[in-house]
């Protein structure tokens, strides 16, 4: 136990260490110096994880321990690009404070951790109220179309805005979502599984259980008419068919909502101009027309390509490049900041460090042995999946911009504690499934064992004993039972020999 409590230690560890040369690399290239106040930031947050860590070895002792370096490590590199761009926009004449602010948001996030850990250690609570989840993350969803508080940031209308500060409430609702949608599918699982006719070699579902997706699928659209946001209505589609698939394990369903998928892709770029212009964008990066467009054209992505290319194979250096020069370069095109000044091997660190985080989920999600645990950690592996897809494909022109953010590293405070929860629930849940199981053959199972036969053996032979007593006792009674009968009941007489003769 020691032994594997020291080589969990070492890979936190790891992680600050690599996480403080990351940031004093960067300051003294940058600045010269460190910062006093960033420093006591940065103190406050290392405290703030140590203690995260303690609580999930004494709470969750049996909890995947690979999953909380991984995510300290891409929050590290998100914030020192952050505070990177900081510097640059402070030389260009910017007021900029969205590392410090990251850095506050962080420690938020991490101290509601810790309260997960310690009050929420068994999941399936929250299977008690997956309506409840239903009606808040709809209500979540569609908050940001109240007006007064509801505001439109970059042609989508998915914030809420208090003053200055600002939440997009469409983070918390897909974990909402995720805990009704795992809730739904594990109690009618067995029915949305059960097949209709085969067509062309795919069993496809009864038309009575396509309800639910064709739900689904209403509101992703409502989501894309109402609030301009594709991103958004995409992840929550894709989740819910991810864990209708896992539910049921019928293909169909794939092939169903990949259907309804082009449908909705293709009819939200007719109808919605600003979905039809980025595609356009994504179809003709380089054309004049496209790049000196106002409003949603291909300006943007095509300075972010140019990012990642004069990053090259190692980067130009942490503080050596000019990242700020595409906008939103801390937030929608962070993925582009890294790879300037870190290069393809930094790229491919940054998806390697996601891939094990959704590798263990994955993990988690065969192992653990209840039905709603399995739903909701691959729905909510999936989603952070299907994310870090989006974003490194419509940066890398594999696939349109949708909007989203990438998990841990873009600036955004309703981000990145939505995905703390989202990974503080996965490491709750695979404490459950590396339980280990009892050890039967040990000896003090075989000793509980033998005890057990024992006191069995005993009772039997007590029982058997006092059927014993009872039958003697009525014989003492009644000592003469024939001489008793009844006329209602008479008894056969044995017949009796005398000296041998028998009695005719």
């Amino acid at each position: 136990m020691i032994r594997a409590r020291l080589r969990q230690a070492s890979l936190m560890i790891v992680a600050m260490a690599i996480s403080g040369m990351s940031f004093f690399q960067m300051f003294e290239r940058t600045t010269g110096t460190f910062p006093a106040h960033f420093a006591i930031l940065l103190i406050i947050a290392a405290a703030l994880f140590i203690m995260l860590w303690v609580l999930i070895n004494t709470f969750l002792p049996y909890a995947s321990q690979s999953i909380l370096p991984c995510v300290m490590i891409l929050n590290a590199i998100g914030i020192t690009m952050i505070s990177r761009i900081d510097v640059g926009n402070k030389k260009l004449g910017i007021s900029s404070d969205a590392g410090d602010k990251q850095m506050i948001w962080l420690a938020c996030a991490l101290v509601l951790c810790c309260l997960l850990v310690v009050f929420l250690r068994n999941y399936r609570v929250l299977r008690k109220f997956s309506y409840v989840s239903m009606v808040i993350g709809i209500v979540l969803l569609l908050s940001p179309m109240l007006p007064g508080i509801g505001r439109e940031i970059g042609g989508a209308r998915i914030w809420l805005g208090i003053g200055s500060h600002s939440l997009q409430p469409g983070e918390f609702a897909k974990l909402f979502l995720a805990f009704f949608f795992a809730s739904y599918l594990f109690d009618h699982r067995d029915q949305l599984a059960v097949g209709g006719k085969k067509i062309l070699g795919i069993r496809l579902p009864r038309t009575r259980d396509l309800g639910p997706i064709i739900v689904v699928w209403v509101v992703s659209m409502g989501v894309l008419v109402l609030q301009h946001d594709l991103g958004t209505s995409l992840m929550f589609f894709a989740m819910f068919v991810s864990m209708l698939y896992v539910a049921t394990g019928q293909k169909s369903w794939i092939f169903i909502g990949a259907v309804f998928f082009v449908i909705g892709a293709v009819a939200s770029a007719v109808v919605f101009s600003h979905v039809g212009d980025r595609v356009t964008a994504w179809l003709n990066p380089f054309s004049s027309a496209e790049y000196n467009k106002t409003y949603g054209g291909s300006g943007q992505l095509v300075q972010g390509v140019f990012g990642l290319a004069a990053g090259g194979l190692l980067g130009t250096g942490l503080g050596q490049g000019h990242p700020w020069i595409t906008p939103l370069a801390n937030s929608d095109f962070i993925y582009s900041s890294v790879g300037e000044e870190l290069g393809l091997t930094g790229l491919m660190l940054v998806l390697l460090l996601y891939l094990l985080i959704i590798s263990s989920g994955m993990i988690t999600a065969m192992k653990v042995t209840d039905g709603f645990g399995k739903l909701l950690t691959s729905g909510l592996v999936f989603t952070m999946a299907f994310q870090v897809f989006t974003v490194v494909g419509g940066i890398t022109l594999v696939i349109p911009l949708t909007g989203l953010t990438m998990p841990f590293m873009a600036a955004g405070g309703s981000s990145l504690l939505a995905n703390f929860i989202l990974v503080i629930l996965l490491v709750i849940i695979s404490n459950e499934a590396n339980k280990p199981d009892p050890q039967v053959l040990s000896d003090t199972f075989q000793y509980q064992a033998l005890a057990a036969l024992r006191k069995h053996e005993v009772e039997k032979s007590k029982a058997e004993q006092a059927g014993s007593d009872t039958a003697t006792m009525a014989i003492i009674r009644d000592p003469d039972p024939q001489s008793t009968d009844s006329a209602d009941s008479p008894r056969p007489r044995e017949p009796r020999t005398v000296r041998g003769h028998r009695n005719e």
